[in-house]
């Protein structure tokens, strides 16, 4: 697949935004320990990054997912990750399932606002003892009359602390293992409900990441996300979206790395000459740079088949799997070439360092991708 003149316009805007609206405030946000969703995400929305391919009925611009695609590369150029993390969970993570499955009511009242960014929208899956396994889920959604009552604690939520509202999975039955799980969209300002605490992470910091707790907490059950009981599966197709969304930001974080460092080797003197003059540091950023390459071919090619309508969950799994090894990477030699100057709190690529680590732990481990593909391939898992 091939972008046109309009992807390269709409890059341009979204650039813009990255070096207007963010860029200059991370240094702030970071510590201050959260960016101020509330005021960013009208900003957002204005460009239209937070419905990209969403219904126009409700406020989404119907681009088609390439342009989501160009949106999370630039991300890669903030200045803290954790920023645009917050944006993939408005746009990619906590929204797709409203979106694809839930009632036209219920869109109107939750995914307008969250496309036009007067609401800030969280995914509330992981728990504390379940991590990757979902099927070990504990949260429970109880019937009453017409509502539901939701009983549980959720963990590593992003957005968590200033959400208005949840895409949350909850057990409404008694089934076990995968069966059994609903999507509930869940107001944060219900009785019952508590920001029990936000966690000092070792990197993403402008992201807040809360600790959630539920008592009790009614909601009604017209409030449920497509079909009872089919929730466990809506969550994996949004999970796959949410993998994308991680390889195509990604690819615009190693390249914008990699162009940093490149333009710091030329200028860099040692032992009287340029670093980038030394072979083995030039040989070794080709190197990288070509595995950037590769990954953007895979995810332009992931995103053509997604626009095919084919089942991109191999292809979705790979591109995580090898995003989350490359940033780990790119970012550890970017580093290793700032030499101690990069070691310093004060570098950029001290911050990098810290924020791509989640990477390969987000949206499904490295060894759940591994799991995931071993199991495609008629391995044993």
């Amino acid at each position: 697949m091939r972008l046109n003149e309009d992807h390269s316009a709409f890059r341009e805007s979204v650039r813009r935004f990255v070096d207007t609206e963010v860029n200059p405030h991370v240094d702030a946000w970071e510590a201050a320990g959260r960016a101020p969703l509330h005021d960013l995400f009208p900003k957002a929305a204005a460009l239209g990054l937070l419905g990209l391919e969403y219904d126009e009925a409700y406020g989404g611009e119907g681009a088609d997912p390439s342009f989501q695609l160009v949106a999370a590369e630039e991300y890669g150029r903030m200045h803290a990750g954790g920023v645009g993390m917050a944006i993939g969970v408005q746009a990619m993570m906590s929204t797709p399932s409203l979106h694809e499955f839930g009632t036209p009511e219920l869109k109107e009242r939750f995914l307008r606002p969250a496309i036009a960014g007067t609401a800030v929208t969280a995914i509330a899956v992981t728990e504390p003892d379940t991590g990757s396994d979902v099927s070990r889920l504990r949260t429970r959604a109880v019937r009453d009359g017409d509502d539901w009552v939701i009983t549980g604690r959720k963990v590593f939520i992003t957005n968590g602390a200033q959400a208005d509202w949840l895409c949350l999975l909850a057990r409404t039955s008694d089934e076990g293992g995968y069966r059994g799980m609903s999507q509930i969209v869940v107001p944060t300002d219900s009785p019952g409900f508590e920001v029990a605490r936000t966690f000092d992470k070792l990197g993403n910091r402008c992201s807040d990441t809360a600790e959630l707790v539920l008592d009790e907490v009614r909601v009604p059950v017209a409030n449920t996300i497509g079909t009872a009981g089919r929730g466990f599966q809506q969550q994996m197709r949004q999970f796959v979206t949410e993998r994308m969304f991680a390889a195509y930001t990604t690819a615009g974080q190693c390249q914008y790395a990699l162009d940093r460092t490149r333009s710091f080797v030329k200028d860099r003197s040692v032992f009287g000459r340029p670093l980038a003059e030394r072979q083995y540091v030039a040989f070794r950023l080709t190197e990288l740079q070509a595995e950037v390459d590769l990954l953007r071919s895979h995810n332009l090619q992931t995103c053509e088949a997604l626009m095919a309508g084919e089942d991109i969950t191999r292809m979705a799994s790979v591109a995580k799997l090898k995003a989350g090894r490359l940033i780990r990477e790119v970012a550890d030699w970017c580093l290793q070439f700032h030499g101690g100057t990069g070691y310093l709190e004060e570098t950029w690529t001290s911050r990098m360092l810290r924020d791509v680590r989640l990477t390969s732990i987000g949206a499904g481990a490295d060894e759940v991708m591994l799991q995931v593909l071993a199991r495609l391939d008629g391995l044993p898992a």
